[in-house]
């Protein structure tokens, strides 16, 4: 990877890593009266009647709008809408090139989760999906959960939904490559929007025995204190009732981390069942390095990473899960959709060629955004 200053240069350079075209030349008078005054009434005439040929009149049919306030981007914390814009124009260009969508960064100088909500209601009409990214835990549950009643148009989460995908997709090979099943003692360290939306990913794929932990140590029933989405996720995990620290924990099969680095005690590792399956998500610095991996004989490991064998990246899941909601006009995202696209992403990788560090496609294979397409549709 080019170092920081040469990154700097290049979007210095670029200005901007997407930008708007048109799809019809405007050459002379007759292509003017088409596509804009007078011809342009005609369709405008034809949504009036019927909203929802705005889908195949309009761009609303292959456009997504990707929503932050710059609270939480990447690991960088709340450094601001317009700091966060290059992440969000990156996000936009992936869309583009491995789906063909046309995605637009919406950077809110509005930190109000009442606010968003009434901003993004507000732009809907223009946009066949929302996604809303790099927002702070706990508010954006609210802004995600409020919008997807309130709108006739999908709210994916990426934090929530398309990370829990692309870990549930890994899991699933992990699983063959390592003999074992849904049987399996899962501790999942972190309780913020990834760990949250994995843990019910999980639960809706299912596996029972999920321990979640958060810098207190277990979640539990009987834990006071718990609020939100950590009182949610007392009610669905942890059957046992297991009420230690995560450095206590023995004999986990598997352990996936969507926390920060030095998180996850080594002796935790240490005392896993083998063979031993472990996630260590933070980016850009993993909980594990690869190096570490193999010191303790992690078994299949895997990491955010794009310099990592196993790179459980979210770019896997969100070209091809956008593509399908905006091909099938999908209104509400359901669990089922989400693990048909899970299914879609572990099959990308033939049998033949399963093993302890290939269990997740390429993130260029262009087969993964069609077999998710496909799952959802079988789904829908």
């Amino acid at each position: 990877m080019a170092d920081d200053k040469q990154v700097v240069e290049l979007h210095r350079k670029l200005k901007g890593k997407i930008a708007i075209s048109g799809k019809a030349p405007i050459k002379n008078a007759e292509d003017l009266s088409t596509l804009y005054t007078p011809g342009v009434a005609a369709p405008c005439l034809e949504i009036q009647k019927n909203k929802a040929l705005a889908y195949d009149l309009t761009m609303k049919g292959n456009t997504v709008a990707i929503v932050t306030d710059g609270t939480r981007v990447l690991g960088l914390g709340d450094i601001g809408p317009e700091a966060a814009l290059p992440v969000m124009e990156g996000k936009a260009l992936i869309m583009q090139q491995f789906a063909g969508i046309d995605a637009f960064p919406i950077c809110l100088n509005q930190k109000d989760a009442d606010k968003i909500v009434e901003i993004v209601k507000a732009i809907a009409p223009v946009f066949g999906a929302i996604n809303l990214e790099d927002i702070e835990t706990p508010k954006v549950f609210e802004i995600e959960k409020r919008l997807t009643e309130e709108l006739d148009i999908p709210i994916f989460h990426d934090d929530q939904h398309g990370t829990a995908i692309v870990v549930l997709a890994g899991l699933y090979n992990a699983l063959k490559v390592a003999g074992k099943d849904k049987s399996i003692k899962i501790a999942l360290v972190g309780a913020g929007s990834a760990g949250y939306g994995i843990a019910r990913l999980l639960h809706a794929a299912g596996f029972g025995n999920i321990i979640v932990f958060d810098s207190r140590g277990a979640i539990h029933k009987g834990r006071q204190g718990l609020l939100g989405q950590k009182k949610s996720l007392s009610e669905f995990t942890n059957p046992e009732g297991y009420s230690g620290t995560l450095a206590e924990l023995q004999g986990a099969d598997v352990i996936i981390s969507a926390a920060s680095p030095g998180s996850l005690p080594l002796e935790t590792v240490k005392a896993m069942n083998k063979p031993s399956i472990v996630f260590a998500l933070a980016n850009p610095i993993s909980e594990i390095s690869l190096e570490q991996s193999k010191e303790l004989s992690i078994d299949v490991f895997g990491t955010g990473r794009s310099d990592y064998p196993n790179q459980i990246n979210n770019s896997l899941c969100f070209p091809g899960f956008l593509r399908a909601l905006l091909d099938f006009k999908v209104r509400k995202i359901t669990d089922e959709m989400k693990i048909a696209a899970a299914k879609g992403i572990a099959d990308s990788v033939p049998e033949s060629g399963l093993r302890a560090d290939r269990i997740v496609p390429d993130t260029f294979d262009k087969q993964v955004s069609e077999n998710i397409r496909k799952n959802i549709k079988a789904v829908i």
